[in-house]
């Protein structure tokens, strides 16, 4: 079969892949335990519930406006308004079929065959593969002192004349750090200098802890005119758990906004009008569960965190927001697939592979799930690790034997 080369070059989504694996097993009745996964288990707000079935119940479900509907869009504006203290019109607003397609159209927008786009490490296992189908060139920024906080150095050091844009995703998928503030308006400023692409990938910034407030990249901004290269970028998965709605949002100057509306209106369309009403709903909507599930997931990291600080050998640098957490499992296996894979295989538990992320060794650990699987989870880890454990475990009523070094 013939196929492109820009096809040829695209890799499976690791995290999606490893959702379907996930799946398979659980229908076959194996006690999986999914720690890859990347969707709160809270309920959807019911605001956006009631607002979907009032339209469903309508039996008026028809096509949208590409850029979204006029409902949407306002949610949107007040979202930016409250969120970012930033006033922006109709004309600068994209919503779009989750946070995903409003970075892919915005990259297809002003990313040129074989232009760069840089992007911190760890990074998201989308961005390479998004930057690869313009036909750009994906290039990591790895931090010098090897921690998960570039400086703006470690940025600039990979800046060349083909270089089209920066991603920032703060706080970070795979790993939950924050970056600073001091970083965010470094990174503003430098971009707006050297006339570069900005994309601030937000979907995270309303879950973080240990009292730390959102950072505006906005405020460090000295142009906000039409002429502005910061898109914003945010979204209803993750802060209100409505992952399976597939609603994000891209705001930038409207030239830009016009011109990705033209390829979204040849690609999919507007987002279903059914999925924006639920997102209204929730924007809209009282906000006690965006504020609930923080809490949760806050609690739920420290207990993550706590039990695998029991590890010797594990380096654990504790998240600031997202759901996730990245160790550094290599004393145990530098090849972190195929420790995914031996979890997998000897304990059940679903983990993401560091390498997926630009970080071999670490492995991704989601914390949106229950205690009780994050606390079982971790248990057969480091059974299956630890050979200071009892060389028994029990999952349920099955009875396993460690027969391996």
């Amino acid at each position: 079969m013939s196929i492109s080369q820009v096809a040829k070059t695209i890799s499976e989504s690791a995290t999606l892949a490893l959702n379907a694996k996930a799946a398979i097993l659980r229908a076959k009745g194996d006690p999986v335990i999914h720690l890859g996964g990347g969707e709160p288990k809270s309920k959807v707000p019911v605001d956006a519930i009631l607002a979907t079935a009032g339209l469903l119940n309508s039996a008026e479900i028809r096509y949208t406006p590409v850029d979204g509907t006029p409902e949407m869009k306002k949610a949107i504006i007040r979202y930016t308004e409250e969120h970012y203290d930033r006033s922006v019109e109709p004309e600068n607003v994209i919503a779009s079929g989750g946070a995903k397609q409003a970075i892919m159209v915005a990259l297809q927008a002003v990313v040129s065959p074989q232009e760069e786009v840089i992007f911190p490490v760890p990074y998201w296992v989308s961005y390479p593969e998004m930057v690869k189908l313009c036909q750009g060139i994906p290039v990591p920024a790895a931090a010098e002192d090897g921690t998960f906080y570039p400086r703006l150095q470690d940025i600039e050091e990979k800046v060349g004349s083909y270089t089209k844009a920066i991603i920032i995703n703060s706080p970070n998928n795979p790993c939950g750090a924050m970056y600073s503030e001091e970083f965010i308006a470094d990174i503003v400023d430098f971009c707006e200098k050297r006339d570069l692409y900005l994309i601030m990938d937000d979907i995270y910034h309303r879950l973080i802890y240990d009292s730390l407030k959102p950072i505006n990249c906005y405020k460090y901004a000295h142009d906000l005119s039409e002429n502005s290269k910061l898109i914003v970028i945010n979204g209803v998965s993750k802060q209100y758990a409505m992952t399976g709605y597939r609603v994000g949002w891209a705001v930038a100057n409207k030239k830009l906004i016009e011109v990705m509306t033209n390829i979204q209106g040849h690609q999919t369309s507007g987002p279903s009008v059914l999925l924006q009403k639920g997102a209204v709903g929730a924007i809209n909507g009282i906000q006690s569960g965006v504020e609930n599930l923080r809490l949760t997931l806050e609690n739920n990291r420290n207990i993550m965190i706590d039990r695998l600080n029991s590890f010797e050998g594990v380096k654990v640098t504790k998240p600031e927001g997202t759901f996730y957490c990245f160790p550094d499992f290599s004393a145990y296996n530098k090849d972190s697939t195929k420790l995914a894979e031996f979890l997998i295989d000897k304990v059940q538990v679903v983990t993401v592979p560091g390498v997926e992320f630009g970080m071999e060794g670490h492995l991704r650990l989601s914390f949106c799930g229950t205690i009780k699987e994050i606390q079982e989870g971790i248990e057969r880890i480091k059974w299956a690790l630890d050979l200071n454990s009892p060389s028994e475990l029990y999952i349920g009523d099955r009875k396993l034997v460690r027969d391996w070094i």
